[in-house]
């Protein structure tokens, strides 16, 4: 039997949604460098907002930290040039940018290079400069340096004009610059690995709740969690935000009976648990059985407790890498149902 496989990480989501960065991040986390990429620039094709204000702000080491640190500071009193060296490229640049002539009307130059005045673009690149560096200050100490920020965003800039075809051009050009700027925040989080560490961080999360509720004999409240996980209740929230976003199948646990009709609450339990089932194993057929099993470890359909990945590739005879690329896939497979 063939299987085919979704084309693309977000199927399923539409025109006009937004995706947090961590959630994207924690889907490309299998993907190698080229393919993230690649899955990042097909948002801008959907039309799905990308929205890195959940991302965290990157400390980091050496040099670039200390200029990470000093820009979102700059970036804070709203005066970019501050204290910056007078042959600092940052500084350069935006004196260049204050003496550079922009005037006119960006709807009005937007509609003239729609109808083919390439000189327009250029006019109306020079006017929305100063919206993309004010942009860029939102973005500060997210690993990312201000001058690239700056560039990543023109870039969005650039797209926008000729992606541009009628309606208000500012709404418009506000959209591509700020997913480019998200883009790149994104992908430096990727490569500072942050992607990495929400995985395991869902991974703890599920481990802990089940470690508690047996020590417990009851759920762990939020603040019981993060300080077993060793994290703030803000990361937690995050975590479990993500986990919302991505479960595509509940584990339903039976309720306790109420005392005034026992019998028919129970009656009602074993219908939707029954009900349950038999969505889950419809769902699953549609898989090869290697990714079922694999599934069924992750989650604990079974009953037992969900496995880590490297725990579930090992029952299979995989690598954590492998499992956690057959998990991705296989749940993309869910996903188109």
């Amino acid at each position: 039997m063939e299987f085919t496989f979704a084309a693309s990480p977000w199927e399923g989501m539409e025109a006009g949604q937004t995706l947090s960065a961590a959630q994207a991040l924690t889907v490309l986390a299998p993907l190698d460098d080229t393919d993230a990429q690649d899955a990042l620039d097909e948002l801008e094709q959907l039309g799905i907002t990308l929205d890195a204000s959940t991302l965290p702000m990157y400390s980091g080491t050496g040099e670039t930290a200390t200029r990470l640190s000093l820009e979102r500071k700059l970036a804070a009193q709203g005066d970019l040039m501050g204290s910056l060296e007078e042959t600092d490229p940052l500084r350069l640049y935006l004196e260049e940018l204050a003496h550079t002539p922009a005037a006119g009307d960006v709807n009005i130059l937007a509609m003239e290079y729609a109808r083919g005045d390439e000189a327009a673009a250029q006019r109306l690149t020079d006017l929305m400069l100063g919206t993309v560096v004010e942009e860029a200050r939102g973005y500060t100490g997210r690993g990312v340096l201000l001058l690239d920020l700056i560039q990543e965003g023109s870039m969005g800039l650039w797209q926008s004009i000729l992606q541009y075809t009628q309606g208000e051009f500012q709404p418009h050009a506000l959209w591509w610059i700020r997913q480019y700027l998200a883009k790149a925040v994104t992908l430096q989080a990727r490569a500072d690995g942050v992607g990495r560490k929400l995985v395991e961080a869902m991974e703890d999360y599920r481990s802990v709740c089940d470690r508690l509720s047996g020590e417990l004999g009851r759920n762990p409240d939020r603040q019981e969690i993060a300080q077993a996980m060793h994290i703030t209740p803000e990361e937690l929230e995050a975590v479990t935000d993500i986990l919302e976003t991505a479960r595509t199948m509940e584990y339903l646990k039976p309720r306790q009976p109420e005392p005034e009709d026992p019998e028919e609450t129970q009656a009602v339990e074993d219908t939707a648990y029954f009900q349950m089932r038999q969505r889950i194993a419809e769902l699953m057929s549609s898989l090869t059985e290697q990714e079922a099993k694999l599934l069924t470890l992750r989650y604990g359909l079974e009953g037992g407790l969900p496995m880590r990945p490297a725990e579930a590739g090992a029952k299979l005879g995989l690598t954590a890498r492998e499992a956690e690329a057959m998990e991705a896939a296989a749940l993309s497979k869910l996903r188109k149902q």
